[in-house]
């Protein structure tokens, strides 16, 4: 009976000890994580820049795992080159050994004033960052405290004769120790939790230092999988590239690990005598050696991937880029070029959705909305991904000119993106209301919507155009586009008072509906004429500053 509650008590203490990790890792995430997202995206830019974005994020999240989702997300995404990513990836197994030699220290004495303290902020506030800090700081309380009881719970029970049967196994078995604990970082997401409780065992001497190390070995293996396993969705391989290769690269160095398994304790005995202090020392430096001996080797390592692991474009899924291609990014012309096109894709997908909403008012179409839905995500998706592709070119291999086509891509793809946003909530949001509610435009406004709607779609034609032509003469007849459409709404708008004085008054909610409609068809027009004339008009000092009549003098 004593050795079931003995086990149980085990078990708890090692529950308590990932539920504060947890908290730990959620509070930070909560209050920073935006932050941190951002700051990760910006800084994936170069190896080194990466290592060290990744080695600093780990620490505050206190998970590699953490981190490694993270990176997988971006690298799926097309967000980040896949050898900043690995290198990123190596920076977080870095990371975690900062927090392991941390954790090291008899800090027991705090985890009161630590859970008092986050107790305080979490009561005391409304949601928000002070509250998740108070998750924080209940966290590594919780996690302390959790340590403190392992240690005390090891003591009675190191001379158990089960306990010896078990670990003088894994003595002569250490590849099977490496397996063990490869499970227990998976299942707990936590390579800390086990390396600190691999440190609890050794400093009762409940095991060798060669098991110790090879269950270090298996603690960083373990976290490796879960970016493969949780951080990628879909079919494409490529999306796999990022995950695979960081299992790959940890793979190599535990069997470099196991190798020079019967070598390591007495060169770990040289930095320290404490069993624990030395597993939080082999800890580091396996994590510093393996990125030392990568992260010049990445590049080659980033070729063997992507020729074994092609990238598979679905024709089907308008969301993936097709010409985002980033080897152009050394020639930042081809580049820029290459993003061109892709914002082109995005003005294709809006004359579908200007096609659809031009249906939808003619007829019952509520069969094309959700295709329509899933087209203006996309644009929405491949705005992003444009964006990040020209924010990580080289600038200082960028003349003037590169620059102010750069600028006139991200504005094109903006403005377009921001069209087919109105296109899809607010134009086709509106023939549904009109279904619903039973109204009907009367014969004047539906030829006036169908004309209006037809030179919109002229307008997003010639905008497509423009954008590659950079013609001066079209930019000017497409920016006089707006006195047109602002002239229809004008008109509209007497109508409708006039109808109303008139005492018409049961025609009124349908009137100000219809004005509802004019007055998106206007703003995705004007965000068509932002999007391609006003650069061109700029580039030739043909815009005013602004509206308003200087009357200085």
């Amino acid at each position: 009976m004593t050795d079931v509650l003995t086990l149980l008590d085990f078990a708890g203490y090692i529950a308590l000890l990932l539920w504060g990790v947890h908290m730990v890792q959620s509070g930070v995430q909560r209050a920073f994580g935006a932050a941190l997202g951002a700051v990760l995206g910006h800084a994936l830019g170069t190896r080194l820049r990466a290592f060290t974005a990744g080695l600093g994020i780990t620490a505050a999240l206190q998970s590699s795992t953490a981190t490694g989702l993270m990176i997988t997300g971006f690298a799926a995404g097309g967000l980040v080159a896949l050898t900043p990513a690995l290198a990123a990836m190596l920076g977080a197994n870095v990371g975690t050994t900062l927090i392991v030699q941390l954790l090291s220290f008899n800090l027991t004495a705090l985890a009161p004033l630590m859970i008092l303290v986050g107790v305080w902020l979490f009561r005391r506030n409304q949601p928000g960052r002070r509250r998740d800090l108070g998750r924080v700081f209940i966290g590594l309380g919780l996690l302390l405290l959790s340590l403190h009881e392992l240690v005390t719970l090891f003591a009675p029970i190191q001379h158990s004769a089960l306990l010896e049967t078990i670990l003088d196994a894994l003595a002569t078995q250490p590849f099977i120790a490496l397996l063990l604990a490869t499970a227990l970082a998976w299942a707990s997401h936590s390579s800390v939790a086990v390396v600190v409780l691999i440190m609890s065992l050794a400093s009762h001497n409940l095991v060798t230092p060669p098991v110790a190390y090879a269950l270090v070995l298996g603690a960083n293996l373990g976290t490796s999988i879960n970016p493969l396993v949780e951080g990628v969705t879909g079919t494409d391989p490529a999306a796999k590239r990022l995950p695979m290769g960081n299992l790959g690269l940890r793979i190599v160095a535990c069997l470099i690990g196991l190798v020079l398994l019967p070598w390591l304790p007495q060169a770990m005995s040289h930095l320290s005598a404490d069993p624990a202090r030395n597993v939080a020392n082999f800890h580091s430096l396996f994590n510093v050696v393996a990125a030392l001996i990568f992260l010049p080797l990445l590049k080659p390592y980033t070729r063997l991937l992507v020729r074994w692991m092609p990238k598979r474009i679905d024709p089907n899924d308008p969301s993936k880029p097709l010409y985002l291609d980033e080897s152009a990014h050394e020639v930042p012309a081809v580049a820029l070029g290459n993003a061109a096109r892709e914002a082109l894709r995005l003005s294709d997908m809006l004359q579908t959705l200007l096609n659809v909403v031009r249906a939808g008012f003619r007829r019952d179409n509520r069969h094309r909305i959700a295709p329509a839905r899933e087209i203006n995500n996309a644009v929405s998706h491949l705005d992003g991904l444009i964006t990040t592709y020209l924010a990580t070119l080289d600038q200082e291999n960028m003349n003037v000119d590169d620059h102010r086509r750069l600028d006139e891509i991200l504005t094109f793809s903006s403005n377009i993106t921001h069209a087919a946003s109105i296109t899809t909530t607010g134009l086709l949001g509106h023939t549904t209301t009109l279904r619903k509610k039973g109204w009907v435009l009367n014969p004047e406004q539906r030829e006036e919507l169908t004309n209006i709607l037809d030179r919109l779609i002229r307008n997003q034609r010639q905008t497509a155009a423009l954008f590659v032509a950079e013609d001066l003469k079209s930019a000017r007849h497409l920016a006089l586009e707006k006195d047109q459409f602002r002239a229809v709404e004008s008109a509209a708008a007497e109508r409708q008072l006039g109808r109303i004085k008139s005492g018409q008054v049961e025609s009124a909610d349908v009137g100000s509906f219809y004005l509802e409609i004019l007055r998106d068809i206007k703003s995705v027009n004007s965000y068509l004429v932002g999007a391609a004339a006003y650069p061109v008009l700029a580039k030739h000092n043909e815009l005013l500053p602004n509206r308003v009549r200087d009357t200085e003098g």
